[in-house]
């Protein structure tokens, strides 16, 4: 008789006890052709041992699910819990028809739920909620090698790191806090500091001191606290300055007398702080976008309750982006820059390893990648155009949504009426030299190479406008990219002036633009057509295409939501993530709806990322369903399904069918 391989998820976390259980609770089903479940059918799980069933909504196809016969290649058979209800509110159930003899395992539903009640595990991969059994998906390996025996500590050391960047860094012990005057002399200081074991102290500012000279710990003052993705930090608003061991033997080597010496003189102040709530991952963030230190962590009341310094984090955290940070920044040429940029490389392979989340992972990218290009940016250009130009770059990159190394996305600013003879040069250098680092150039040149790129701030402004005027298609294009912008290096005030300039061409736009701009979103075909092609395979390699997971799923999420973004004047930051807790804020999706889409993305992002490292393809789009396990083609289609879900929102929300 037929049994479940319980080497297979759902069934691979199940103890002894609860696999007996089961094995009592099963039976095998027989299907005609042409054979459909009834609706006292629809309270079981099913497993399809041979033959295919296909699912339907109201008479229209959905997806089908495959047994062992129909490809060598399928890693296990398909199943399918039949009580999951669809999205839409005025259907009640999917109806399932054998479209040839088919045999099934049916597992009763109680005994599923009895044992759901007691195994988070087997709950979250049976959990009607999509961004539960992606959840699921992420754990099941260590889990599985934990049952096995293979390694006895897999699935706590794959989680800590998760667990760990996700927790709050008040998690970490801080270090105390000591404040003293701005008067105070630099004597004084190094007193507090020896007494206290400390390397820093807090300074406050006199009522009369508004413009300290010195920025010596990570040029604290570089950055604007309406950050886009980083918006986890802020400046601390009492002006609390901090003064290390470091100002003050830069001021005994410039011969300064330190005991008459005032500490404001060499303290730097408007420091960025995170709050207690945030998690370590922040923090660690900030640490390495701004080359911080010491983060001051403020508690729900603005007070200062301890110091996060980085020394903690990384005892804590046992992580290694700081020190891919640190290369970067001592890198002197190409070549030792080259070195960092590989290193990133093994950064992102080993934390996927580890089951940190793919958005997490992204986001850590982006910051090594920012200051790989800020580096470069400033082995090739004068200290003056550094100061009268933004940096910034678009497209996935600007997102945080990188996977590897993406084709270049990017764009300079200029200040208004600043002008140097080698600009173009500057661009053209800097866009090759990224290519020989392993940033593919852009194939329609969205570059600074390109003048249209790299223009005045007036400039950009009157081109945006032009923009929101014109129905040529590349110009949605290229306002979606300037829509991704986010900083890099030099003045980030001309991007700021770039966003509040997207709203006000918005305003001014037609009311219709926004329509024809979210369009495109829907300009790839039904996934389900590809599903009804999948089905026929009788053995043997496919000859159909593979899943192009950018067209099919990551496009359509984050240009609808771009739209969107667009149309609530959500605006100020790139991220998708961001976008959609903004959307969240404006009552344009609920919670749910926006924790659904999110998680959908990351799937879609984690397969490419999967993709990338096990196959030699840089671009990493295209996905063999036959490959994957049974668990992962039932939520690559759900995650399909949910696209699909999305993709009729936008029709309806901004009138496309008509």
């Amino acid at each position: 008789m037929p049994h479940l391989d319980f080497t297979q998820p759902p069934f691979d976390v199940l103890r002894l006890a609860e696999r007996q259980s089961l094995k009592k609770n099963t039976q095998v089903r027989y299907l005609a052709a042409n054979e459909s479940l009834s609706a006292n059918d629809l309270n079981n799980f099913f497993v399809v041992l041979k033959g295919q069933v296909e699912q339907k909504l109201d008479g229209a196809f959905v997806t089908s699910y495959l047994g062992s016969n129909h490809s060598e290649q399928l890693n296990s058979n398909d199943w399918f819990d039949s009580r999951r209800t669809p999205e839409a509110p005025n259907n009640d159930f999917y109806h399932y028809t054998a479209v040839e003899d088919t045999l099934l395992l049916q597992v009763d539903g109680a005994a599923i739920d009895k044992i759901s009640a007691q195994n988070h595990l087997v709950r979250q991969l049976l959990s009607d909620k999509l961004p539960e059994r992606l959840k699921a998906l992420q754990q099941r390996r260590s889990t599985q090698n934990q049952a096995v025996g293979v390694v006895a500590n897999g699935y706590t050391a794959q989680q800590e790191v998760q667990q760990i960047m996700l927790q709050p860094v008040t998690d970490v012990t801080l270090l105390p806090v000591h404040i003293i005057d701005a008067n105070s002399t630099l004597y004084q200081a190094a007193r507090t500091m020896t007494e206290a074991g400390l390397k820093h102290v807090l300074v406050r500012p006199t009522a009369a001191f508004s413009n300290p000279a010195s920025q010596t710990e990570g040029d604290l003052n570089d950055g604007f606290e309406n950050d886009d993705n980083h918006n986890h930090t802020r400046y601390l608003d009492c002006k609390l300055g901090i003064l290390t061991d470091a100002d003050i033997c830069r001021a005994v080597s410039e011969q300064q007398d330190p005991a008459t010496t005032s500490c404001q003189d060499f303290a730097s102040f408007h420091l960025r702080t995170i709050d207690a709530d945030h998690e370590i991952g922040d923090a660690l963030m900030t640490m390495t976008r701004y080359r911080i230190h010491r983060l001051p962590v403020i508690d729900h009341k603005g007070q200062v309750i301890g110091i996060l310094g980085q020394s903690d984090v990384l005892a804590y955290l046992g992580h290694h982006s700081q020190l891919i940070s640190i290369q970067i920044e001592q890198a002197t040429d190409l070549s030792s820059l080259n070195t960092a940029v590989e290193l990133i490389g093994r950064y992102i392979r080993a934390q996927h390893q580890n089951g940190v989340k793919i958005g997490i992972v992204s986001r850590m990218v982006q910051t090594l990648n920012a200051q790989v290009f800020t580096k470069l940016w400033q082995l090739i250009v004068p200290d003056e155009v550094m100061a009268n130009t933004c940096l910034i770059v678009m497209g996935s990159e600007g997102r945080g949504e990188q996977i590897m190394r993406t084709d270049q996305d990017n764009a300079l600013i200029i200040r208004d009426g600043f002008t140097h003879p080698k600009l173009a040069e500057f661009a053209d250098t800097f866009n090759n030299h990224l290519a020989n680092l392993g940033y593919p150039l852009c194939d329609g040149n969205i570059m600074m190479n390109n003048p249209m790129w790299r223009q005045p701030l007036t400039s950009f402004k009157t081109q945006i406008s032009l923009w929101f005027r014109n129905t040529d298609p590349m110009h949605s294009i290229y306002l979606s990219a300037i829509l991704d912008g986010e900083y890099v290096c030099g003045d980030e005030t001309l991007l700021m002036q770039v966003r509040e300039h997207l709203k006000i061409a918005h305003r001014h736009a037609d009311s219709m633009f926004v329509r024809q701009f979210a369009k495109a979103a829907l300009q790839f075909g039904d996934i389900n057509q590809w599903w009804q092609k999948f089905v026929p395979l009788l053995g043997g390699k496919s000859s159909l295409p593979d899943i192009d997971l950018k067209k099919a799923g990551i496009f359509p999420l984050v240009h609808g939501i771009r739209a969107m973004a667009l149309e609530n004047d959500v605006l100020a930051v790139p991220s998708t993530k961001n976008r959609l807790k903004g959307l969240v804020q404006a009552r344009a999706l609920t919670q749910e709806r926006a924790d659904t889409l999110s998680e959908a993305l990351e799937f879609f992002m984690a397969q490419r990322l999967s993709v990338a490292l096990s196959t030699d393809d840089k671009s990493a789009r295209q996905v063999d369903p036959t490959t994957l396990s049974a668990l992962e083609r039932d939520l690559l289609k759900e995650c399909l399904a949910v696209v699909k879900s999305f993709k009729n929102q936008l029709r309806q929300h901004y009138q496309l069918e008509i």
